[in-house]
């Protein structure tokens, strides 16, 4: 049976048996010349059909990685289902395959172990998913920076700062603990402010106060309960207590050019 032979219906049936992917599946029967459950044994042998089947799975444990060379800063983080298999010896040279790859190459290279990644669920039995990779390039008077939470390694951070070593150093620590989702407030969308600032307004708290003074108190829950958890530069000092991380840096000379969290769990 010829490529333009195979059926999409034939294709549809191979694919719901063994959950692997359409295209994969295609490629199988013209492989098998349509041959069903030639596919399939194609399909199993692959770790296709084993990889399709667990896609879904959500993969909370896992493990991050990062390493810094003086040119690159590269983070990496790596999922599976049970911590059994984030201590598998094949899960983790998977890993460090994926760290070492994107180092070399940048994030990109991640896409490009997709074979390696369905032959390790095929073998290991449960799902594996790239679940983040960022490289960052230093270049000039620039520094970079980075902390993985020991000892379960699932909380990761690289930064890119100007400033000193131990200072970027600080700040990775801070943002593996405090989770920012902006570097400042000029970055969170002003629906998303708006947002926050309608529901204040409506808290039986700042209806029950006097008018003119609602403003400023929905004003003040803002600044605190929402970009102070989720504003960088808002934060509270981890290192100091009573001290924004703004403030923290300003003192320390160090500005923050780029940061990312890598975080597996629930």
């Amino acid at each position: 049976m010829s490529a333009t032979e195979i059926s999409a219906a034939l294709v549809k049936e191979l694919r719901d048996e063994t959950g692997a992917g359409m295209m994969d599946c295609k490629r199988a029967l013209q492989e098998t010349a349509g041959d069903l459950d030639a596919a399939k044994r194609l399909l199993r042998e692959r770790g296709m059909a084993e990889a399709g089947k667990r896609a879904g799975r959500e993969t909370t444990e896992g493990i991050v990685l990062a390493r810094l060379d003086g040119q690159y800063g590269t983070i990496v983080a790596v999922g599976c289902e049970t911590e059994p298999v984030s201590k598998n010896e094949e899960f983790l040279a998977f890993a460090q395959q994926v760290l070492k790859s994107v180092e070399r190459d940048g994030p990109e290279a991640a896409e490009e172990l997709e074979g390696q990644r369905v032959e390790l669920v095929g073998k290991i039995g449960e799902n594996v998913a790239i679940r983040g990779s960022t490289r960052y390039d230093q270049e000039g008077d620039e520094t970079i920076a980075a902390y993985v939470h020991p000892p379960a390694n699932k909380i990761g951070v690289l930064v890119k700062v100007r400033g000193s070593a131990d200072a970027a150093r600080q700040l990775a620590m801070h943002i593996s603990f405090a989770a920012p989702r902006f570097l400042t407030r000029d970055e969170v969308p002003a629906e998303e402010v708006e947002n926050e600032r309608s529901i204040y307004e409506k808290l039986g708290d700042v209806q029950s106060k006097p008018e003119e003074v609602r403003s400023k108190i929905v004003e003040g829950m803002l600044s605190k309960r929402f970009f102070g958890q989720s504003v960088l530069t808002d934060q509270e000092w981890i290192h100091e207590s009573g001290k924004t991380v703004g403030k923290a840096l300003g003192e320390q000379d160090v500005e923050v050019l780029a940061f990312q969290r890598y975080a597996l769990g629930g």
